[in-house]
C-alpha cells in the first residue's frame, strides 16, 4: 500500500471547521491468523460477548479477496475487531508483537480483584502473563493473544483522575520539550522536514 493517503498536519492551520467531541472507539480493529482460535481467545477465554462474525468474497475496493471481519462487544458498548484474510496472510506477520515498538491494547477491569481474577484465569489457561505492575496511575497485566498481539488488561488506581489531570497540564509543554530532544534523531531516521508545531 503506497503512503499517498497518509495524514499531514502541515496545513492543520488552514482548518476552520471546529472538531466536534469523539465518545471513545467504537472498535480497534487488528489482523487475526484464524477466525476459530481467535473466538475461543476472546469470547471463551476473555468472556467478550460475540458481537458480529462478518464473511465477505470481495474486499471493500471490489477486489476478489475473501475476509472475514469479527467484532467482540465489551461491557461499555465498543468493540475490538478482527480480520481474517487467508489469501494475505503470512506468518511473520503474526509474531510477537512488542508493546512499544509495534502496539497493544489495554482493556479497562473494575478492579484489582478483577484483574487478578483474569491472572489467575489466563495462569489455568496456560498463557503466560506478567504483573500486575504498578504504572503509577494504574495498576496492568500483560500477556500475548494467538496472533501476537500485545495485551493488556489494566485498573484504575484511586489517585488516576487526579493524576490525569496534573498530566495534561503539562501536556503542551511535555509535547515541545520532547520535540526538541528528538528532532536530530527522527529528521535523520524519518526525513521529517516540517514540524508539527
Amino acid at each position: 500500500m503506497s503512503n499517498d493517503f497518509l495524514g499531514s498536519v502541515e496545513h492543520i492551520g488552514q482548518a476552520t471547521t471546529p472538531a466536534p467531541a469523539l465518545n471513545g472507539f467504537h472498535h480497534v480493529a487488528y489482523r487475526c491468523r484464524d477466525a476459530a482460535e481467535t473466538r475461543k481467545f476472546y469470547g471463551d477465554l476473555l468472556g467478550l460477548k460475540e458481537a458480529a462474525a462478518l464473511a465477505f468474497d470481495k474486499d471493500p475496493a471490489g477486489n476478489d479477496r475473501p475476509y472475514m471481519h469479527l467484532f467482540f462487544e465489551m461491557g461499555n458498548g465498543s468493540y475490538i475487531a478482527f480480520f481474517d484474510a487467508p489469501s494475505s496472510a503470512a506468518p511473520e506477520g503474526f509474531a510477537m508483537k512488542d508493546g512499544i515498538e509495534d502496539y497493544h491494547f489495554a482493556f479497562e477491569a473494575a478492579s484489582m480483584e478483577d484483574v487478578k481474577q483474569f491472572q489467575a484465569r489466563l495462569t489455568e489457561a496456560k498463557v503466560p502473563a506478567f504483573g500486575p505492575i504498578d504504572h503509577g496511575f494504574c495498576h496492568s497485566l500483560y500477556f500475548f493473544d494467538p496472533n501476537g498481539l500485545a495485551c493488556e488488561i489494566t485498573v484504575r488506581d484511586q489517585k488516576h483522575d487526579e493524576i490525569m489531570a496534573n498530566e495534561s497540564a503539562q501536556f503542551p509543554n511535555v509535547i515541545r520539550e520532547w520535540t526538541e530532544k528528538t528532532k536530530a534523531i527522527k529528521q535523520a531516521r524519518l526525513s521529517l522536514a516540517v514540524s508539527a508545531d
